[in-house]
């Protein structure tokens, strides 16, 4: 996949899903496909679970992941005895 293709799979409109990134023309979120692999669902099997997507959309929600963590600052927890 290119690696601009996330901007033309994922979109932020703030009259979808509260301003989310969400797969254009769809209510699934970023956050929400990214979930249900870090729960164990394969790219194989979301696609099998919402049919009208296309592998290419959840590679971009993973690379948009991706580049969301890259630009931020993440501090450590304060560690309590």
């Amino acid at each position: 996949m290119a690696p601009d293709t996330s901007r033309s799979r994922i979109e932020i409109n703030s009259d979808v899903l509260a301003g989310k990134p969400v797969i254009k023309g769809t209510r699934l979120s970023v956050p929400f496909i990214v979930g249900l692999l870090a729960s164990g669902m394969s790219i194989e099997d979301v696609l099998v679970e919402y049919p009208r997507l296309h592998r290419d959309d959840i590679l971009a929600c993973l690379l948009f992941a991706t580049k969301a963590l890259e630009s931020s600052l993440f501090l450590p927890f304060e560690q309590h005895a």
